[in-house]
């Protein structure tokens, strides 16, 4: 099958469908095609399901061919599940050797969503140990790896659904961000990746009480994240966060940006920058400025060490201690950054927690004065392209612009909107830097305006289009 098909977007894929020019076997044999001739360079699969998606598919081609027109939102549509989200009774790892034989006993509300929709899970995509690092390798399923520079990592903790997007093994993945962890490896592998506002999708007890963690959707254009963040949203029953009504972003997002007041921030005001990200966001903002916003630079008045401190204390308080539980017991089959992480969540205090809550407070002031004034704030997405693959940066630390970076908060300009959790962020493509590895821009919207962020977000695709021909995908 030639690559196009492997690249087909979801939207095109289902009229297809509908259209009866294409079968949803069809669409999943090039893609597990794909898969076979890429996978054992990116790893980004370590589970393959390969034979049941295929029944799964056939079930869907029957649909197509019947003639009253019911088929749902993603019938027939290739999906990679990333390997934290449960299904009830098949095989989670975590990444982590731990749980290496575990079987699921509950189905989260996002794998639910998508099982009912139709989609066709071909896949469990590659996450780093708990999903705690910005990078994606584990002592249980090895290096994943960036395709468009196979020294780099594609990111974390969605890294094997970013880098399979990237690749064309898969149409859409899902994703999870609790620091960043859909946004970084959409940065990195040049596809799209939706942090939705908290409570827009719903997520599983406890961490759908934790305000920083966010279910979303992951593909390589912004109509088809806006289809499958539809999917994903609304009111559940089982998560009292979740946010009723439901909120459905328009199927045709049209327009230029006439009008528009947006904002700019080069650094998030003291994030060190490398020379290519900053090159590559600025030609960003010009584009913006092209389709007729007026784009201003600000300073939003953020403090960078109290935005480290407060997130190691929002971190120590409840993601940190989960992943303690299984520390005493476990820690000679455990990452050394898995390790690092939960020590770090130990000695911090109650008081810690209360202080990182005042400092979201002061942090939101300051944003929310400026979108009194600006719709949409710009930014990079993430301060450097990428990271070396395999590496766990513990004691050795990344550096950018020569500075080491003295922990994943320093650098992680994606967790300042985990932090300002009902903004809802977009990451999509501003280019590529010299080791051909993508950078990212950050759409961020005002509370819950979701739909300005994927109006913006399509206006910029429309002019500055990615992976839309084979000059613009990883040579793999």
């Amino acid at each position: 099958m030639p690559d196009d098909l492997c690249y087909l977007s979801a939207t095109e894929a289902l009229a297809a469908f509908k259209a009866r020019k294409l079968s949803p076997v069809e669409l999943l044999q090039a893609v597990i095609a794909r898969a076979d001739a890429v996978d054992p360079k990116i790893n980004a699969f370590p589970m393959k399901l390969y034979d049941r998606a295929l029944g799964e598919a056939r079930k869907a081609e029957a649909r197509y061919m019947k003639t009253d027109g019911r088929t749902r939102a993603l019938e027939g549509v290739p999906m990679a599940i990333k390997d934290e989200t449960t299904i009830k009774g098949w095989r989670t790892t975590f990444g982590s050797v731990v749980f290496k034989d575990n079987i699921d006993t509950y189905t989260a509300p996002a794998a639910e969503r998508i099982i009912k929709a139709g989609a066709v899970i071909h896949a469990r995509s590659a996450a780093p140990e708990f999903s705690c690092a910005p990078y994606t390798h584990s002592r249980q399923w090895g290096i994943t790896r960036n395709p468009w520079n196979l020294d780099y990592s594609p990111g974390g903790s969605s890294g094997g659904a970013g880098a399979s997007l990237a690749a064309g093994s898969t149409t859409l993945a899902n994703g999870s961000d609790i620091g960043g962890s859909i946004r970084i490896p959409a940065s990195m592998c040049g596809v799209v990746g939706f942090k939705p506002p908290y409570g827009r999708n719903p997520e599983g007890s406890p961490f759908n009480l934790d305000h920083y963690c966010h279910a979303g959707p992951m593909a390589r254009t912004v109509a088809d994240c806006a289809l499958f963040q539809n999917v994903l949203s609304g009111p559940h029953p089982g998560d009292i966060a979740s946010i009723r009504p439901k909120l459905k972003i328009p199927a045709r997002l049209e327009g230029d940006l006439k009008g528009w007041r947006i904002a700019y921030s080069p650094t998030l005001d003291g994030f060190e920058v490398e020379p290519d990200v900053a090159r590559n966001t600025a030609a960003a903002v010009e584009v913006f400025r092209s389709l007729g916003a007026t784009v201003e630079e600000i300073e939003i008045g953020w403090n960078h060490a109290e935005i480290v401190r407060a997130t190691w204390a929002h971190f120590g308080s409840i993601f940190g201690p989960w992943i303690a539980r299984v520390l005493a017991e476990h820690r000679h089959s455990m990452t050394a950054y898995a390790i690092d992480f939960a020590e770090r969540s130990q000695g911090v205090s109650v008081a810690d927690f209360l202080e990182s809550l005042e400092i979201e407070g002061r942090m939101y002031a300051k944003l929310g004065a400026h979108f009194q004034r600006y719709r949409l704030l710009l930014c990079p997405t993430l301060p450097l392209p990428s990271v070396k693959a395999g590496e766990d940066y513990v004691d050795d630390k990344v550096h950018i612009n020569g500075k080491p970076q003295d922990s994943i908060v320093h650098w992680l300009m994606t967790v300042c909107f985990n932090m300002m959790s009902r903004c809802p962020v977009m990451s999509v493509p501003s280019g590529r830097a010299s080791s051909g590895v993508p950078t990212g821009l950050s759409v961020v919207g005002r509370t819950y305006d979701d739909v300005s962020v994927f109006r913006a977000a399509a206006a910029f695709e429309r002019a500055q289009p990615w992976l839309d021909t084979a000059a613009r995908r990883p040579a793999l």
